[in-house]
């Protein structure tokens, strides 16, 4: 979901009622704006109203120009907002005139695979905060391009899989950056992710080392994230600062990524070079059976390599400290540690 604030537009003409029918996508985008101040400004007397969440799943479905809200401005006038149809099965959240149907801005827009009832939510944010009801005019450009287009084609450069679901985990599970809607609060530009079944109509937040640990994997989640950090670093309607802090940690953290040393290790006992208890043993660890034999804690280093679940812990995991990596590296297999650390 993107939002775009930018400052009110000069004054310019009213627009004049449009003939029946006159709210296509292009009437739309060339309505010119009304005269006056910036069309959301402080309430007049009377308090915005949003509408029932049925109409926000019509109009997230069904695009239904019925009315996810309305208010008075400062002009006395009714405005509403309204869910439209934009590219690639996404809605645009629109304020405009509620009698000419013109003088459209963009309140927010929102991807095909964002829940319905997103619309509502933003439409709620937005009408409570009237002094914060500044936004630009719709532009054609806004009805041929999807949101977050430009981070997708990012995301196809860096190896990504195509469509619009953007990442894929083992499960099937799909990742993407969006706009996570904040009751009464600006919405959070954060990675979310939807389960394998495509049917299902949901989907959660999750931290950027979630998103790393599921797909074992820096890129292209990294530069997605610095991109889209990059993109909204002006933007007042979008917060960053949660995303912007689950990247400094990743980047300061010793807790890397363990799959380059995983396959390292298994290339190593496949070829018959080594053994999982020799590489064990080299490490420092031993372990002496009932007669005093001594052998390598090959669980110790099938829980360090992700094969085999921690203590308590039902999947392994993909995580290892950096110090514990240069060890196995170096003095179980030989090689050297950049040789099996992941960008």
């Amino acid at each position: 979901m993107t939002l775009t604030i930018s400052p009110p537009p000069p004054a310019a003409h009213r627009a004049t009622r449009p003939k029946p029918g006159a709210s296509s996508p292009t009437e739309l985008a060339g309505a010119p704006p009304r005269k006056g101040a910036s069309p959301h400004t402080k309430r007049a007397g009377t308090p915005p109203k949003t509408g029932a969440s049925r109409r926000a799943r019509r109009g997230r479905r069904g695009c239904r120009h019925d009315p996810l809200g309305h208010y008075i401005d400062s002009e006395g006038r009714p405005r509403h907002v309204v869910a439209l149809p934009g590219a690639a099965g996404s809605v645009l959240v629109v304020d405009r005139d509620a009698v000419t149907l013109g003088d459209c801005r963009l309140v927010a827009h929102l991807a095909a695979d964002e829940p319905p009832e997103n619309a509502a939510l933003v439409c709620g944010g937005y009408l409570h905060d009237p002094e914060g009801r500044w936004c630009r005019r719709v532009t054609p450009e806004d009805l041929e391009l999807a949101p977050f287009a430009e981070i997708e084609q990012i995301a196809l450069e860096a190896g990504a899989a195509p469509g619009a679901s953007g990442l894929s985990d083992r499960q099937g599970r799909a990742y993407r950056l969006g706009l996570w809607p904040v009751r009464l609060s600006i919405a959070e530009l954060r990675w979310c992710r939807r389960p394998a079944d495509r049917e299902a109509d949901r989907s959660e937040p999750v931290s950027m080392r979630e998103a790393i640990a599921s797909l074992e994997s820096y890129e292209p989640v990294r530069t997605l994230t610095l991109r889209a950090l990059a993109l909204h670093r002006e933007d007042p309607a979008v917060s960053t600062t949660v995303l912007r802090l689950e990247r400094e940690r990743i980047e300061a953290s010793r807790i890397v990524l363990n799959r380059g040393l995983r396959q390292a290790a298994l290339a190593a006992t496949a070829s018959q070079e080594l053994t999982m208890s020799e590489i064990a043993v080299r490490c420092g660890r031993i372990r002496l059976d009932s007669r005093g034999n001594a052998s390598g804690e090959t669980s110790w280093l099938a829980r360090r390599l992700g094969l085999a679940a921690e203590g308590r812990q039902n999947v392994p995991t993909p995580w290892i400290h950096s110090d514990v990596l240069a060890l196995i590296a170096r003095h179980g297999l030989g090689i050297s540690p950049r040789e099996v650390e992941l960008g």
